[in-house]
């Protein structure tokens, strides 16, 4: 974000925020984390992407979704005529959750007391970038943006509206997940996740047309 406009208000506030959350100590996480993981693309995007959290090579860098999960996800975007400079990639949880067994880190699952520690971060994230469409990757991101106990093979692809983030939010299937199956496995899981990301950016196009929503 280095090189844009700062004299945006809104892109100001934004490269302040991530500066603040390089600091955070509100959990844990940050006592064996080696780099927050804020976010990055277009921070006016329409489309936003959210996943659950930064693992290994995202921790070494500092940018979200660098791995093969992240290899797959740029893979999926290009499929939909779609690049990182147009969306808006971040995690609920900004540091790595994982355990040191044996002097090694091994990735885990964020617990519900550091999602909450951290949610705030996502909170002031995403009502700053205010994008009409938003795709969580994965159920733990469907179950902080759209509602407890997401149900994946039942409710991925629907649109809700009942976002404060967003006009329309839904999720797909994570990208480690979908490299985590057979061959059979990963051809389904990656023709669901572009053909989500398709429907995500038609739903930017259609929403850009409608009448923004009043209170009466």
């Amino acid at each position: 974000m280095d090189e844009l406009n700062v004299e945006d208000e809104q892109v100001h506030q934004l490269i302040e925020l991530s500066a603040q959350a390089q600091s955070c100590t509100a959990c844990h996480l940050s006592q064996i984390r080696t780099k927050v993981v804020f976010g990055e693309g277009n921070p006016k995007a329409p489309l936003v992407f959210v996943g659950e959290g930064p693992g290994q090579q995202e921790d070494a860098t500092g940018r979200p979704f660098v791995g093969r999960a992240g290899a797959l996800l740029d893979e999926c975007l290009l499929e939909c005529r779609l690049t990182r400079k147009y969306v808006y990639i971040c995690n609920v949880v900004k540091c790595r959750a994982c355990e040191i067994e044996n002097g090694r880190a091994r990735n885990r699952a964020p617990r519900p007391d550091e999602i909450e520690a951290c949610f705030n971060w996502l909170d002031q994230q995403l009502r700053l970038i205010g994008p009409l469409v938003i795709v969580c990757l994965g159920a733990p991101s469907a179950n902080t943006l759209i509602h407890k106990n997401f149900r994946m093979l039942q409710e991925r692809g629907t649109w809700f509206t009942s976002s404060p983030f967003a006009r329309y939010i839904m999720a797909t299937l994570h990208p480690a997940y979908i490299l985590r199956q057979d061959a059979e496995g990963f051809a389904s899981g990656r023709a669901q996740l572009i053909g989500d990301i398709e429907s995500a950016r038609k739903k930017v196009a259609a929403a850009r047309k409608e009448a923004p929503p009043t209170l009466f």
